[in-house]
This record gives structure tokens, sequence and C-alpha cells, in this order.
């Protein structure tokens, strides 16, 4: 399955935005699903997970109640709407896919993902 992430962009703080991660080539309802944020020189940290399970959706506390993941499994799309940002939000943000059933502490693991988008960058200004 290809995954393509496409609407960061600069927002100031407080402001909202909403990802989107297309997918070819496979069916996104057989998928778990996964957003990652990576700033440079640190490493991919986990954002929120659209589990195959019952589409179970977990998040980071960083996140909890500001971001939310979504699906439209007719347009094959996974989203992140993302309210009340904050300057430390800014990074490039990246989906995941897997076709396995991931348990809840794993999904945090970027490594348990097989498929990847590229990046979208998101810059909150203070």
């Amino acid at each position: 399955v290809q995954l393509q992430a496409y609407g960061g962009g600069l927002v100031q703080a407080g402001g909202s935005l909403r990802l989107s991660c297309a997918a070819s080539g496979g069916t996104f309802s057989r998928y778990s699903v996964g957003w990652f944020r990576q700033t440079p020189g640190r490493e991919r940290e986990f954002v929120a997970a659209s589990a195959i399970q019952n589409y179970h959706a977990y998040y980071d506390d960083s996140v909890k109640g500001r971001f939310t993941i979504s699906r439209d499994n007719a347009k094959n799309t996974v989203y992140l709407q993302m309210n009340n940002l904050k300057p430390e939000d800014t990074a490039d943000y990246y989906c995941a896919a897997t076709a396995s059933g991931l348990i809840v502490s794993a999904r945090r693991n970027p490594n348990n993902y097989n498929y990847w988008g590229q990046g979208t960058l998101v810059t909150v200004s203070s």
C-alpha cells in the first residue's frame, strides 16, 4: 500500500489544521494506521493511532484532548484533526500503516509499521 500525507502548513498558536493520509494499492479499513512526528535531531515520536480492532483511537498524552484521528473508509483516507495547536507541535508529520492488529503498547513503536507516507510539515507560530 502507498501512503500520501498532506495538509500541513503554517498556523498560529491556538489554530487548527487537518492532516490527511490517503492510501492506494490497499484497503485502509484492513490496516492499523498511526501518525508520528519528527523534528530535526530527534527520534520519530508517536502521536495517534487508529487500530484495526474496532478502529480504536489511541493518543499520546501530549495531544490527548486536542487531536482526533478518524477514518473515511469510502475515501481510503485517515485524518488527523489538530486543534489548539502549540509551538511544540511543530514537526514533520508522517502517517504509517500495518496490516497487523497491534496491542495498545505496540502502537507507539514506529518499527511496528510497514508502510510510510512522506512527511508533511506543520509549523505553529507563537
